[in-house]
């Protein structure tokens, strides 16, 4: 899993359809204080990534103490979680102008595995509120910091290499 983890002190998500005017069945999700993540998902991603990605994303300390000081967990703060599925976080740029996402999970285990992901963060405590898989979504964020962390599984992960 590779996600993008971004310090907000608000965020939001809506859903537009192929008019490009918002869809009715999709209520837009809305957050304050917390973290907007960005969540793709590999094929060879299963348990041991969520549980592990989780419990790096519910422990971080990258909020502010009374002194100042990056070192306060999203639990600490009473924080909340925008997660938004993005596939194109695993986009191959190596080859040519248009990007490859060969190395993308599959859409039925990619939306199997964001969504224990989401679960897994709720189990810590956490408000998680979610775009809708697969959609063409609009994201806002007011970044806090800026603080913006990229953590892969892939390379991150003390077994994997």
């Amino acid at each position: 899993m590779r996600i993008v983890i971004q310090r907000v002190s608000h965020a939001s998500v809506d859903v537009v359809n192929e008019l490009g005017t918002l869809d009715p069945t999709f209520e837009p999700q809305q957050i304050g204080p917390g973290y907007m993540i960005l969540v793709g998902v590999s094929d060879a991603d299963g348990e041991a990534e969520v549980a592990w990605l989780a419990h790096k994303v519910l422990n971080l300390r990258v909020f502010e103490d009374e002194q100042g000081k990056m070192n306060r967990s999203i639990q600490d703060i009473g924080g909340e979680i925008l997660s938004i599925s993005q596939f194109t976080l695993y986009a191959d740029v190596h080859k040519g102008n248009r990007p490859s996402f060969i190395k993308a999970g599959k859409p039925e285990h990619a939306d199997i595995t964001w969504i224990k992901f989401n679960e897994a963060l709720r189990s810590g405590g956490v408000p998680v509120r979610e775009g809708r898989f697969g959609a063409h979504m609009r994201v806002g964020l007011v970044n806090d910091g800026p603080v913006t962390i990229i953590v892969d599984t892939e390379t991150d992960m003390p077994h994997k290499s």
